[in-house]
């Protein structure tokens, strides 16, 4: 293990700036995964970070101890508690954290079966709650559109739970090019003129379209949907939170195909 006791570290500096700016994080390709759970995901699929960060005070938990001792000495770099909090991301966290690339997988010629399109889903909430409802449904081809956040981003790691490493996020793509990839109709949820959810067949494989919060779809893609749905909402409610709506939808299906 290296144990980092100066700010003036490269390393610690590097991690300084990537901690405070996800764009940085965006731009230089990594993300940061603090606490055991994503640690423990992480390494459970095979991967390998860049580094593993721990606090002085969290090698004496056994469950940080274990994740450490699955990883090759010099990739752990060890940091005195009051350096550790100044890069932390979470409140009160267990002191654990990897720097790791992001992955960057192929975007093939022709898409098909189910996938999932975020277009303009700003809040890191709902972008990793709806890729934790993906993964929940067996729905493993994510594509982000330009105005999408950043899926890598730590409050999107957190809010997915480990679902990230289930999927394959491509990110930054443009509506054009991805609606020509297509080979599954396109749904889209819609308040107007469509059918209701649970009146329409989904069973066969469908590229959904999740939009921005307030805007909704963008025209790109409401004039290249098949499929218009529309969740019943007998309460009275105007519109469900985004990452709620994606879940009924997705498990509509799953339900439909059990059937």
């Amino acid at each position: 293990m290296k144990h980092l006791t100066s700010r003036d570290n490269p390393l610690y500096k590097r991690l300084k700036a990537l901690s405070g700016s996800v764009q940085q994080q965006r731009k230089s390709a990594v993300m940061l995964l603090e606490g055991a759970h994503l640690a423990s995901a992480f390494l459970e699929q095979g991967a390998v970070p860049e580094y593993c960060i721990v606090s002085d005070s969290a090698l004496a938990h056994a469950e940080i101890g274990s994740i450490v001792s699955r990883l090759e000495t010099q990739r752990v770099v060890v940091l005195p508690d009051a350096l550790f909090g100044q890069i932390s991301t979470v409140v009160n966290g267990v002191g654990i954290l990897l720097l790791a690339p992001v992955p960057q997988p192929l975007l093939a010629e022709s898409i098909t079966g189910d996938c999932l399109i975020l277009d303009g889903v700003q809040d890191a909430g709902n972008v990793g709650s709806i890729l934790r409802s993906a993964a929940a449904a067996n729905i493993r081809q994510v594509f982000c559109v330009s105005g999408t956040a950043f899926a890598w981003a730590p409050k999107v790691l957190r809010a997915g739970m480990g679902a990230h490493f289930l999927l394959q996020i491509h990110e930054g793509l443009d509506a054009t090019v991805l609606r020509e990839k297509l080979v599954a109709p396109i749904a889209i949820t819609d308040s107007h003129g469509a059918g209701s959810l649970f009146d329409i067949d989904l069973r066969a494989p469908l590229a959904w379209v999740f939009g921005n919060e307030g805007a909704g779809v963008s025209g790109i893609w409401r004039d290249a949907a098949a499929l218009r749905v529309t969740i019943p909402q007998p309460g009275g409610i105007e519109s469900l939170n985004v990452a709620a709506a994606a879940a009924v939808c997705l498990f509509d299906q799953v339900r439909q195909r059990r059937a």
